[in-house]
């Protein structure tokens, strides 16, 4: 059974702005000590030039991995395989951009696109993307139509804005309830949306700062369990994955990133009284499905 996390920027003093391949391999060994069987390292917004080069570090980092193959298998340790990149950005809403540099967002236009993942698109599993942004609909539906899953987040967007990213090929929903418009009862916007609509995936950072303890009580007794899944969206800053004190903060305040790996957070559910098969699927089945790879 591989644990797989979706989400991570990196751990333990290194993150994917790295140049070396060998300091991508270390978020690889960090995750891999703590049971995580697969990684899909996530790029920050920047530049189209700097996003390229932290994508052709993790391109190297994986050539190197598959030399020499140290995976975590049935058990045994080793380090967690790189299975590619996630793009959170550049093509986000600025207003809601928490922790992330709000001056590297781009109006998500074809283009743009081309210009970005170009000679990368095998690399590329996941892009967030903001589906109210102006001409964010079509490009959802020709990321989607290159077998790449478009992850809505860092979004403004209404309900209906949701709906629309959804019926253009989205398929989730980055990190549900932060960095987005919150439910209310005259609109329950996006997040309301990932949390009522049966098809969506979404993810869930599990950790004790980014949900209430009942926020996450409200996800698992309204979401259907087969479209959950936990992410641990660790950064550097994070320790070593397994405890945490205090929340990781930017100095104005935003949360910057999980403080729990994906095996630490879901015992921290499973210790709270979730039920461990359901919570196990979170980190197993359900994101192999979404990413579609066997397991």
């Amino acid at each position: 059974m591989k644990i797989i996390d979706i989400h991570t920027h990196g751990i333990g003093g290194y993150d994917t702005r790295a140049t070396n391949a060998d300091e991508i391999l270390k978020i690889a060994e960090i995750h891999g000590s703590c049971g995580v069987s697969e990684i899909l390292l996530t790029i920050y917004p920047s530049t189209i030039r700097l996003m390229r080069n932290n994508i052709e570090t993790v391109k190297r980092a994986i050539e190197k991995q598959k030399e020499m193959s140290t995976y975590v298998d049935d058990g045994r340790t080793g380090s967690a395989k790189i299975i590619g990149v996630h793009l959170e950005g550049p093509f986000l809403n600025p207003s809601r951009c928490g922790s992330l540099d709000v001056s590297a967002v781009l109006e998500p236009t074809d283009y743009r696109l081309k210009e970005l993942i170009e000679g990368f698109e095998n690399m590329v599993k996941i892009i967030t993307v903001a589906p109210e942004m102006n001409w964010a609909v079509g490009l959802i539906r020709r990321i989607s139509d290159m077998g790449i899953v478009v992850s809505m987040g860092h979004s403004n967007a209404t309900y209906t804005e949701a709906e629309a990213g959804l019926h253009a090929g989205a398929r989730g929903i980055t990190h549900i309830f932060n960095a987005m418009r919150g439910f209310h009862h005259r609109e329950p916007g996006i997040a309301g949306f990932g949390l009522l609509n049966r098809d969506v995936y979404i993810e869930v950072i599990a950790d004790p700062f980014h949900l209430h303890a009942k926020t996450i009580d409200v996800i698992f007794r309204t979401k259907n369990h087969d479209r959950i899944i936990i992410v641990s969206d660790t950064v550097k800053e994070t320790k070593d994955g397994k405890s945490r004190i205090n929340g990781i903060s930017d100095t104005s305040g935003n949360l910057m990133g999980g403080s729990m790996v994906v095996t630490e957070s879901s015992k921290r559910l499973i210790t709270l009284g979730y039920d461990e098969d359901v919570i196990m699927s979170c980190i197993t089945n359900n994101p192999a499905i979404y990413l579609k790879v066997e397991y």
